[in-house]
């Protein structure tokens, strides 16, 4: 009768060293994935504080320990504020000015960035120049001068004294002018000998083709005007004229202040920027992108 000798295995020494390397990499991409939870939740988190309470009774969101789901949902708080403030009077005024604000930067951006990028003209590095140090100068540097002119003029506590001091915008101008500038001279040649002037194809040619840029800028411009405060604080006078931000800080301050009245009107501001956040996404990183590479 034969007998057979095993052999015994031996470890393949590429794999064993392979071994260590891949539980460091998933060690190293568990902890990465352990920050990102913290940090999602610790932007998340506030902004779910802010809807669960809107739709609490105030005695649930004064307990303690918080609340963190409203046990009986109410809108209360909701009327109970439309009550407090003419919030939608103030709404629409947010609406309105950033609405005006958006349409008026974007048609001057778009006029001084294609004259930056298609019309011939001397000293035209120069003025951009100017064009870009005016991202410099901090807005309160000139706050003071703007509310001495506008009430001068008798502007004070109207639409146009809200909107006159950002109907143009340097940083609106650099980024279309870099968007403009992917398209190459030949283009423009090419529409001339088709008849196009610079007006037609301005708006039949260019402008389509930025639409990405566009409307980047366009929810960058109205997010930053619908929060605006400090400008709307001093130029404004009577509750009818102001806007919500400014309504809200008044039912803050208010001697019987509701802190049910108070997440109630912060969900209602936060509507149009979740909105315009979660469905524009994609255009503002296209946008915003769009002239990094020539």
């Amino acid at each position: 009768m034969t007998t057979l000798a095993k052999t015994p295995a031996v470890a393949d020494p590429a794999r064993a060293a392979r071994r260590p390397l891949h539980l460091r990499s998933l060690l190293g991409r568990a902890g990465v994935y352990a920050v990102l939870a913290v940090a999602v939740l610790t932007v998340v988190f506030p902004v779910y504080y802010v809807f669960a309470g809107a739709f609490m009774r105030p005695d649930e969101i004064a307990s303690y320990p918080p609340a963190m789901v409203p046990h009986s949902v109410t809108g209360d708080n909701f009327s109970g504020a439309v009550h407090a403030i003419p919030l939608v009077r103030q709404y629409g005024n947010s609406m309105l000015v950033a609405g005006l604000i958006t349409v008026a930067q974007l048609f001057t951006s778009v006029l001084a960035a294609y004259a930056f990028v298609f019309l011939p003209m001397r000293g035209r590095s120069v003025v951009f120049g100017l064009f870009l140090a005016t991202l410099m100068v901090p807005w309160e540097a000139i706050i003071i001068p703007n509310y001495l002119t506008l009430s001068g003029w008798g502007l004070g506590n109207t639409y146009f004294g809200l909107v006159l001091p950002f109907l143009a915008s340097g940083f609106g101008t650099f980024m279309l002018r870099q968007s403009f500038r992917q398209f190459p001279g030949e283009l423009r040649d090419a529409a001339r000998i088709d008849g196009a002037g610079h007006w037609r194809f301005l708006w039949r040619i260019l402008v389509p083709l930025n639409k990405p840029a566009l409307a980047a800028l366009a929810i960058y411009v109205f997010l930053s005007s619908w929060n605006q405060y400090f400008w709307p604080l001093i130029i404004t006078r009577t509750a009818d004229m102001q806007t919500l931000q400014i309504g809200l800080s008044s039912l803050r301050d208010s001697e019987m202040a509701d802190p049910g009245l108070i997440l109630a009107g912060v969900v209602l501001s936060l509507l149009p920027t979740l909105a315009l956040v979660l469905f524009g996404q994609r255009f503002i990183v296209r946008g915003l992108t769009a002239g990094a590479v020539r």
